[in-house]
């Protein structure tokens, strides 16, 4: 498997995270705390989030299928870009579990 396969489910992990995290954010400043714009900034970053989500469904399902993880595994890093800042806790112990098991993406170059 290249490499490219981790960064880019890594790099839609951070970005799900920073986004639910930033949505969590956006619905308390528009419900508990009443702010004004909360609910303009809820509405942006909501949409964003459901968009780049799907994203980060199919890099992580690709991820999931070439690792050959068993379901209950899958499902979990499946789910973790719902939970606030699950995506990088889970991301952090995907990379390093599979980050010895890559081959680098440049062309393979012949030792003399």
């Amino acid at each position: 498997m290249k490499k490219s396969v981790l960064t880019r489910y890594r790099a839609l992990a951070y970005i799900t995270g920073v986004l639910l995290v930033l949505l969590t954010l956006g619905m308390i400043g528009k419900y508990a705390l009443d702010m004004d714009g909360a609910a303009d900034f809820t509405k942006v970053v909501s949409i964003a989030h459901g968009w780049l989500y799907v994203v980060y469904l199919v890099f992580a399902f690709d991820l999931g299928s070439k690792a050959r993880w068993p379901v209950g595994k899958q499902l979990w890093v499946l789910i973790a870009g719902t939970i606030p800042t699950a995506a990088f806790f889970v991301e952090r112990k995907v990379s390093r579990e599979l980050e010895p098991h890559f081959t680098e993406d440049g062309p393979a170059v012949a030792k003399a």
